[in-house]
């Protein structure tokens, strides 16, 4: 049987909700949706490349406890409330994303709190290197 592997930011949201930051199976990693929120002091910054920032230093450090990079990205899903906040994210996402160049999709939907500028989930698979 596939050993599966649940990974914890140590968000209240986790446990609140009922669900994982990632989950591994073998070399598969789903990231869930992740926000700008520091899980360290439960805050969000209110501006959008700030949260941008801050849900990339989530996401690379879920991916660091499944033994992976943000190089390993294969499949990123990005969602923004305000279509105007998108291109400002822009350079954020270069810098975190460009070496991967994962296939990707941006949504424009509402997010749980009017404090969420941004929401990006990724897929990734863990490199092995030789």
């Amino acid at each position: 049987m596939t050993d599966r592997r649940l990974i914890s930011s140590g968000s209240r949201f986790e446990e609140e909700i009922g669900y994982s930051r990632a989950v591994v199976i073998g070399d598969d990693i789903w990231v869930s949706g992740t926000t700008g929120y520091d899980y360290a002091t439960m805050t969000i910054e209110p501006d959008v490349v700030a949260q941008c920032e801050q849900t990339f230093r989530n996401i690379a450090a879920a991916l660091a406890q499944a033994g992976a990079t943000l190089d390993d990205v294969v499949r990123v899903l990005i969602i923004v409330p305000d279509r105007a906040d998108w291109e400002p994210c822009w350079p954020v996402v270069r810098k975190h994303l460009g070496r991967a160049k994962p296939a990707s999709t941006l949504i424009h939907a509402g997010l749980q709190t009017d404090a969420m500028k941004i929401e990006i989930e990724v897929t990734a698979r863990i490199t092995r290197k030789a």
